[in-house]
């Protein structure tokens, strides 16, 4: 039996080498080249495959998605019924996305757009110094992603908040949850983080309601999905002023259009979905062990709740 890897071509063969380097036993086919389709297990893949192309093998056990986020297969029409579907919760996605998150906080925080400016001016100026713990940041979403870069923040002085659809605990973290807490968490932000699941309730969450609910020249950082935000209402915030700036990873569409707007906005800086970047080497494991499992009839690890969206 063989497990099939689907993803951008020049990084299957990485792939390939690091599966292989946790179990040289595993037979790995590279789409195309999937050989008997009967042969296939296990498909490890990505957002580019045709989920109706993987209804074409009969003993398939076990969809593998290279990353955390599962959103692309929500979409019709999704992965084959009955079989599990994990996703990566992966040391190195974690901290790769604590330390984008952090490094756009302390952007805004440091006035780091401010003085950009000034050195293409060429302008000589000092501004007031910011004080960390009279700046409020507030982050949707508490799962892994989320408590890592909220309990990073608030270990250098920030005071955070978190907001999650139910009641969660972290250590050093204000708890927000519910409709109610989403308005609360909002109005004490001053530096607004989104790193939530992408689901039908959240698409669309940061739009210009909330957007006004934030303290005026506040900042938004988005490194969920695209989705999540309205493009149009923030585009009018930071226009009025409203909302200072912006860091952005995750677009819709995505590449974002040559001619959007977001390319040449001075109050926006983007990266081109790059803030946490799947290491093979880091996940093949987690995928080794997901592969032992279906072979042994156990339960996979880190399987995808679809109920849930995430």
């Amino acid at each position: 039996m063989a497990i099939l890897l689907s993803m951008k071509p020049h990084l299957m063969e990485h792939w390939r080498r690091a599966l292989l380097a946790v179990d040289p036993t595993l037979e790995i086919r590279m789409f195309p080249e999937s050989g008997p389709p009967e042969e296939i297990e296990v498909a490890v893949c990505w957002t580019s495959h045709d989920m109706n192309e993987l209804r074409r093998y009969p003993k398939l056990k076990l969809i593998v998605s290279m990353g955390a986020g599962v959103d692309h297969l929500l979409r019709p029409p999704g992965p084959p019924p009955g079989i599990p579907v994990a996703r990566l919760v992966d040391t190195m996605l974690t901290t790769q996305m604590g330390e984008w998150v952090l490094l756009n906080v302390l952007r805004f925080h440091r006035q780091d757009l401010e003085y950009r400016a000034q050195q293409r001016d060429r302008v000589w100026e000092e501004l007031e110094a910011p004080v960390t713990a009279a700046r409020r940041v507030g982050i949707l979403g508490l799962g892994e992603l989320g408590s890592h870069a909220a309990k990073l923040i608030a270990g250098i002085g920030f005071p955070v908040g978190g907001w999650s659809r139910r009641p969660k605990t972290v250590p050093g973290v204000e708890s927000f949850h519910g409709q109610d807490g989403l308005d609360a968490l909002a109005r004490r932000s001053d530096i607004l983080v989104c790193l939530l699941p992408l689901t039908p309730e959240t698409r669309g969450v940061i739009d210009a309601r909330l957007l006004a609910l934030l303290p005026r020249g506040a900042f938004v950082i988005n490194g969920a999905r695209g989705g999540h935000l309205v493009d149009a209402d923030l585009l009018a915030a930071l226009d009025q002023g409203r909302v200072a700036g912006a860091a952005l990873d995750v677009f819709q569409p995505e590449p974002l259009p040559a001619e959007h707007a977001y390319w040449t906005h001075p109050g926006v800086v983007m990266t081109p979905h790059a803030a946490s970047i799947t290491i093979p080497e880091s996940a093949a494991p987690q995928v080794v062990e997901n592969i032992r499992r279906v072979r042994e009839g156990r339960v996979p690890i880190n399987l995808v709740d679809f109920a849930a969206g995430y």
